[in-house]
């Protein structure tokens, strides 16, 4: 199997990080009910029926995961995004409970686009054609 070695790799700092946002590992930081904004891929999207119309979902980024609380009214507004993005950036509230952290969804945009920097490697970051791990 051919694998680029770690050097060749893209590095976190090379990812694509939208204007602004705090990455998971930040989120300690600001204190709680700051107005933040997050973005990272969409790995999980939960609708319980019990839940009365909230969604959860969980964004992951260099660094880890983020909590996402999007309630009925903000889905319905922002329905195309929370549906359909691979990669999402969230503007919100930070609420933390029972030491967990959760932004309160007030704004949802699909970053997807920003994928196609993540697959784009510059000549200088390619790897030889012998380099095998």
């Amino acid at each position: 199997m051919r694998v680029a070695s770690p050097q060749f790799r893209h590095p976190p700092h090379f990812w694509p990080r939208p204007p602004s946002c705090l990455t998971a590992q930040q989120l300690h930081l600001p204190p709680e009910g700051a107005r933040v904004a997050v973005a990272g891929l969409v790995i999980l999207r939960q609708r319980p029926g019990t839940a009365k119309g909230v969604i959860f979902v969980t964004l992951e980024d260099e660094t880890g995961v983020v909590n996402v609380i999007v309630w009925r009214n903000k889905y319905e507004q922002f329905r195309r995004a929370v549906i359909a993005g691979r990669m999402l950036r969230v503007t919100g509230r930070l609420q933390r409970a029972h030491s967990v952290t959760h932004i309160l969804a007030e704004n949802i945009e699909d970053i997807s686009f920003m994928l196609d920097q993540l697959v784009h490697v510059s000549p200088s970051m390619q790897r030889p054609e012998n380099d095998l791990v």
